[in-house]
């Protein structure tokens, strides 16, 4: 199967690329409270080859619509999910399925906002790459705050662009969480252009600006201290609509 230019085998070499790989990311948000990590070394941290991506991939294809965002004109599928991680260990609890909720002064479309969305699926939960993910964040995470339980929020989003629009990742625009964590995680897109994500400083400085375009590379940045915004997708090719997948997630000491 190997070697394939997207996905280079993570057995060669893991031991020694994924350590290296999680210094630097710590040490980039210590210092800029920001990272790009690419996906060679996502995949080198997480042991995920070809095959198993590929698995991981397939449940955006069971994500259900986001009718919050529908009323703004933006298609965008997703599901939700409340971790509980022990960094020490590698622990991961899966919490009952609550509404979500975000914090006042963070996103000013939906703060303190009760929003229904479905959960995860038992496979999209069990899946052995999105643990090896938590686990690779919540190593990340501690350059930012100790944590004993880190309270991670998962989302799964699907973005969906025609030539006549539709294709907003964050229709409320640059924004806070409200977390000590916030990573995007490009799983895939076809037919897209845009999508670009920056990252600003509260002042509204640019800090970053990156579009994931390699299935795995990851942008982590320190919510405390930016804030985060991605520009709207639109297809290439105008007669097939544009795809942006990714995995959002959020980690709280907690």
């Amino acid at each position: 199967m190997y070697p394939h230019p997207d996905f280079p085998d993570p057995a060669a070499g893991r031991a020694t690329t994924a350590r290296p790989a999680v210094e630097a990311a710590r040490t980039a948000l210590a210092g800029e409270g920001v990272h790009v990590m690419p996906a060679a070394d996502v995949l080198a941290c997480t042991g995920a080859d070809e095959a198993a991506w590929a698995r991981f991939a397939a449940h955006w294809e069971d994500l259900s619509e986001d009718a919050y965002a529908a009323r703004r004109g933006t298609h965008r599928l997703r599901r939700y999910g409340h971790f509980s991680l022990a960094p020490a260990t590698g622990e991961l609890r899966l919490l009952p399925h609550t509404v979500f909720v975000q914090p006042d002064n963070t996103n000013p479309l939906y703060e303190t906002v009760d929003r229904h969305f479905e959960p995860l699926t038992d496979a999209f939960v069990a899946d052995p790459v999105l643990r090896s993910v938590l686990g690779l964040l919540g190593r990340a995470a501690g350059a930012l705050d100790a944590a004993e339980w880190w309270s991670v929020k998962v989302h799964p989003f699907r973005v969906l662009a025609t030539a006549d629009g539709g294709g907003e990742p964050t229709p409320e625009g640059r924004h806070r969480d409200g977390v000590t964590l916030v990573s995007s995680l490009l799983v895939g897109r076809d037919n897209a252009r845009g999508g670009e994500s920056t990252v600003y400083s509260p002042e509204g400085a640019e800090v970053l600006s990156v579009t994931l375009e390699e299935p795995a590379s990851l942008l982590l940045s320190d919510d405390r201290a930016t804030l985060h915004g991605v520009s709207p997708i639109r297809p290439v090719n105008d007669d097939a609509p544009a795809r942006r997948d990714v995995l959002v997630t959020t980690l709280t000491p907690g």
